[in-house]
């Protein structure tokens, strides 16, 4: 029997992350993927977002999030098109945080609710790894994506 769960990706980092192209082998089974970001900062990247109940990317302890080239298909419940989650901060504190949205491909009614600075401050510069394709190519970049399985003395595939 397949039980239902969510995927949890908390990032406690002071260091730079990519986070890019992280596929779900089976989102039927997955209830909510959480890309939970803590401190530092992130370049969310070229990600497939199709499947999310709650939001696709959160964060808390003022981190700094660039959110690029990626492909984000809401849910029809309209009480789940953001985005966005910011936990454990008031409007007035999470409004200081440094998140943006470049080049990312919203539909079904999807929206990204940036704060901090504006989009030509330099503070995105140290969350950006490397440069964005375009969201229109993530799905076919992310078709064969998915977990190596390596045994110890022979080839991961």
């Amino acid at each position: 029997m397949a039980f239902a769960t969510t995927l949890v990706f908390h990032f406690l980092l002071l260091a730079p992350i990519l986070i890019y192209s992280s596929p779900v082998e089976d989102p039927e089974l997955v209830v909510q993927e959480v890309q939970k970001c803590r401190f530092g900062y992130f370049h969310v990247v070229n990600n497939d977002y199709t499947h999310w109940q709650q939001y696709a990317i959160g964060g808390s302890s003022s981190p700094t999030i660039f959110s690029q080239g990626n492909r984000f298909l809401a849910p029809d419940d309209d009480d789940h098109k953001e985005i966005t989650k910011h936990f454990d901060s008031s409007k007035g504190e999470w409004q200081n945080w440094n998140w943006r949205s470049e080049g990312d491909l919203m539909l079904n009614g999807a929206f990204f609710t940036p704060s901090g600075a504006g989009a030509t401050s330099s503070t995105y510069a140290k969350a950006s790894s490397m440069s964005a394709r375009p969201p229109m190519l993530v799905a076919s970049m992310t078709e064969g994506a998915g977990v190596l399985r390596c045994k110890k003395g022979y080839q991961c595939y």
